[in-house]
């Protein structure tokens, strides 16, 4: 998800030979040098169908695996006796690892050339997931799965970069679309097919499995984008942002895990005293930021890139977004099947629709905000508010006798207003980026997406596992689901500050 293109007009060069025919300039790119002559867009192999289909799939399985494990985890609790705290880890930890290092992830690409970190980023995720896979106990799979995260921020960034420096024009927004509800319907199918593998239990590995099948997926990708993936890195790229990288990492560790473990350790004094350095940490990485940037080097995250209005406005509104999702997707897997009892295939089966209905108007987004602009956005995260109603009332009136059909109407009406808002929120972010912050504007989003989804999992799911002794597990749930709705709320009227149009 990370792009990083250099401080020059030239956007990429080749490392490998070229084909014959050039591709067009990229876009937002000048048409004229300063000087009047026409500006020749720099020659470089274009991304064929199957290699946008490697990228893509090389997407696909970070994301699935953030959530993949949501529907083993009362298994992993019974085989590995975890505790709560352990399981919001699992998923909470592969999340921080993820986000903190994603920018730097985009960095070494463009340095040492993107297909290169690609195939490391898949030789490391396979070998991580292997490690989950044959974790003997919580505390390893903790450790595994923060490993995991790491190779995931390697190779993740490498696809929109990919994508940014090898298409043009419509291919492109076609690229980044498709790009879009991959990110969302990962994380549905993730569910859908991690319930699969629990309950098939393969020659009896059970939840292992969730992992275990990543290693032939990313050893085939890795095959397939050896061939099929061109070599591209910056003519120029920036320094890594040491200091950036490291207060980066501060401020998400100190807030996402007192906020994960605090309350199952009875809110230990040092889950306040981190929680007391997030905002110092905070403030810190901002002005080692500004000054990075005023004094003509590249930052992490530049702080003028905040006042681009399609990035503030856009950034604004995927943190909520986010944040819901993410909690959203763990509370539910939990909920069904610890309330419901729901196996993990029914429990994964019960989001398929969700991932149908997201997956149709990811495709539907962009013809639709060419010509409603910044209103389908609006109108999507109306739609996910009435899914969410619709849900609790669902589970309000028939627990604990609902079906897997009795929730299908409310998540396939969840899943289309969430397919109609975050395809369209990449985009929008993406759409008034010069060149030279393409790269960066890709990374912050992206972080600023994942740091939400662990944020999720953190806020949500503590809120749904502290009331569960008291409240019970339905009057939890529609806890959570009203907190959620509460955000999509906010997010709906954030949805007014973006523009009007996407250009």
């Amino acid at each position: 998800m990370v792009v990083s293109v250099s401080e020059t007009r030239a956007q990429t060069i080749p490392v490998e030979p070229p084909v014959e025919t050039p591709v067009d300039i990229p876009a937002g790119t000048p048409a004229d040098t300063p000087s009047g002559t026409p500006r020749q867009a720099s020659a470089t192999a274009a991304l064929t169908p199957l290699g946008l289909l490697t990228v893509l799939l090389g997407a696909a399985l970070p994301m699935i695996d953030f959530f993949i494990v949501n529907v083993a985890l009362p298994t992993i609790d019974h085989d590995l006796h975890a505790g709560p705290a352990m399981l919001e880890m699992v998923v909470a930890g592969y999340g921080v690892a993820y986000a903190t290092l994603l920018v730097l992830g985009g960095r070494l690409g463009d340095m040492i050339g993107r297909r290169r970190l690609f195939l490391w980023g898949l030789a490391t995720f396979g070998l991580t997931s292997l490690a989950c896979g044959l974790a003997p106990d919580a505390a390893t799979l903790v450790a595994a799965r923060v490993a995991q995260g790491a190779s995931a921020a390697l190779l993740l960034p490498q696809v929109l970069a990919t994508i940014q420096a090898t298409t043009t024009g419509k291919r492109r927004a076609k690229a980044v679309s498709l790009y879009g509800g991959t990110a969302g319907v990962s994380s549905a199918v993730g569910q859908v097919l991690g319930g699969l593998l629990v309950s098939v239990d393969l020659a009896g590995s059970g939840w292992r499995a969730v992992f275990l099948v990543n290693v032939p997926i990313a050893a085939a990708a890795w095959l397939l984008a050896a061939r099929t993936v061109p070599e591209t890195r910056s003519p120029h790229p920036t320094r890594v942002d040491i200091p950036g990288t490291a207060l980066l990492a501060v401020s998400l560790i100190t807030l996402l895990l007192p906020l994960t473990e605090g309350r199952a350790a009875g809110w230990p004094l040092w889950s306040w005293l981190l929680l007391a350095v997030f905002p110092c940490a905070g403030v810190a990485f901002f002005l080692v930021e500004r000054r990075a940037e005023r004094s003509g080097r590249t930052p992490l995250v530049p702080p003028s890139l905040l006042r681009i209005p399609s990035v503030n406005s856009g950034l604004t509104m995927i943190v909520p977004f986010s944040v819901g999702f993410g909690g959203f997707m763990f509370v539910v897997a939990l909920a069904l099947q610890t309330g419901l009892h729901y196996g993990p295939l029914a429990a994964g089966l019960s989001l398929l629709p969700l991932c149908v209905t997201f997956f149709v108007a990811s495709l539907a987004g962009p013809r639709l905000v060419g010509r409603f602009g910044r209103r389908v956005v609006f109108t999507g995260s109306l739609i996910q508010g009435a899914g969410l109603v619709a849900l609790a009332l669902t589970v309000h009136a028939g627990w604990p006798g609902v079906s897997v059909a009795g929730l299908a109407p409310s998540m396939a009406l969840l899943g289309l207003g969430q397919g109609l808002v975050l395809p369209v929120l990449m985009r929008i972010v993406l759409s008034e980026l010069p060149v030279a912050q393409a790269g960066v504007g890709g990374g912050v989003m992206v972080t600023t997406q994942q740091s939400g989804l662990a944020l999720g999992v953190a806020t949500l799911g503590t809120l749904f596992l502290a009331l569960l002794p008291s409240v019970g597990i339905r009057d939890a749930l529609l806890a959570a689901l009203l907190t959620q709705l509460a955000i999509v709320a906010g997010t709906t009227a954030l949805a007014l500050r973006l523009p009007r149009a996407l250009r």
